[in-house]
């Protein structure tokens, strides 16, 4: 019974009749417009659901999606990934992880090789699975390689709150968590800096919902007031996305700049302050982060805070783990499409060479990343 009452909740998100009557809304409205509304998705959830359902098909032609670096696994450096391959070599050490990491290519090789090599190398669903791990390795280390944007930075503060106050001392840590306003902000700083150079000019945002459950809304504020970007939370479903559209171009017809909320039915403007509040306890800014594509982005990324330094895998393995920025394959254009100035068909080697099966950019390994999309569900361009 439960099982056909939530089949019934999803078909109300993805009702045919439902998209085509919003499609109508949005052309009527996108029609009082003498101009190209560019939106862009930040999140790759958005993305693959703006493509599993065909909406780029259902919008007029002055409405363009501009997908965005929104995916963990697609922005993480090769650096990054080098250092889960170092450490998952390392002498009785477990490498545990979430996602898609485990095929996510470094430099050197990607950590599915080094499980090939007989590296104990393990995925989660639940960060907390490290507790249990730890307990029954007592003679290991078990380094948890932590990624995500806000969304998942919660469960990795309970983790390490857990580690803390349990007193385990064979847990540590490699943070590479991200949060999204500051990539946002430096997307459209860029872009506005070098206007001749793009094609496309971000007119407006939709903002990923499951990250404003833990930090509200309100952190998409200044963007409306300082940039003059219109900014909808919006959620994943089909329906969801296309309500959201229709309210960024009501606002352009109505020349208005706010910031919107869609998904009201879970998403609050101040958020889940608890976990706000475990994240601050744990956590401070970095200076940079480097992300693939995209360059050092300031205090973008998160790290533990000094006095918890013994736990920061970083830092324990500091003379072993590899310093130098790596650029990806010179075919591969995962930059371009993580900043958003190229869609994935635009790729020479895109479902040749670069396919689900041998991936050689990240936009192909994560099932949030852009070109996964495109594969999976059509080249649509």
């Amino acid at each position: 019974m439960a099982e056909l009452e939530l089949k019934n909740l999803y078909d109300d998100f993805r009702d045919g009749d439902t998209l085509r009557a919003y499609a109508k809304i949005i052309a009527k409205d996108a029609a009082k417009l003498d101009r190209t509304i560019n939106i862009m998705e930040v999140c790759g959830g958005h993305t693959h659901s703006i493509m599993k359902f065909g909406l780029p098909q259902m919008m007029p032609k002055n409405i363009n999606f501009i997908h965005g670096p929104g995916c963990p696994v697609c922005i993480m450096p090769k650096e990054r990934i080098d250092h889960a391959y170092v450490l998952s070599l390392q002498p009785d050490v477990i490498l545990v992880t979430l996602g898609d990491m485990i095929k996510v290519p470094g430099s050197s090789g990607s950590l599915q090789d080094t499980r090939a090599k007989g590296a104990d190398v393990r995925f989660v669903y639940s960060p907390l699975e490290c507790i249990k791990i730890a307990d029954k390795n007592p003679s290991k280390t078990v380094i948890f390689f932590a990624i995500g944007f806000e969304t998942t930075t919660p469960m990795t503060a309970v983790l390490v709150d857990q580690i803390i106050k349990l007193d385990i001392e064979n847990v540590l840590f490699h943070i590479n968590h991200v949060t999204v306003p500051e990539v946002m902000r430096e997307l459209i700083d860029s872009r506005d800096e070098h206007v001749d150079s793009y094609n496309n000019k971000i007119d407006a945002f939709i903002g990923p919902s499951h990250v404003s459950v833990i930090t509200g809304a309100k952190i998409y504020d200044e963007f409306p007031r300082d940039y003059d970007r219109p900014v909808v939370v919006s959620g994943f479903e089909p329906v969801d996305v296309m309500q959201g559209i229709s309210m960024i171009v009501k606002q352009f017809v109505e020349n208005r700049c706010e910031l919107e909320i869609q998904y009201k039915r879970v998403v609050t403007n101040e958020g889940n302050k608890s976990a706000q509040k475990l994240i601050d306890t744990y956590f401070d800014k970095v200076d940079l982060f480097r992300w693939r594509g995209l360059g050092s982005v300031p205090e973008s990324g998160l790290k533990l805070k000094n006095e918890f330094i013994k736990y920061d895998a970083e830092s324990v393995y500091k003379s072993v783990l590899p310093i130098t920025e790596i650029e990806d394959h010179r075919l591969c254009i995962c930059g371009d499409i993580l900043r958003g100035t190229a869609k994935p068909p635009e790729c020479t080697i895109f479902g040749t060479a670069c396919k689900p099966s041998t991936p050689i950019g990240s936009c192909m390994v994560s099932s949030e990343g852009a070109c996964a999309a495109y594969y999976k569900y059509g080249n649509l361009i």
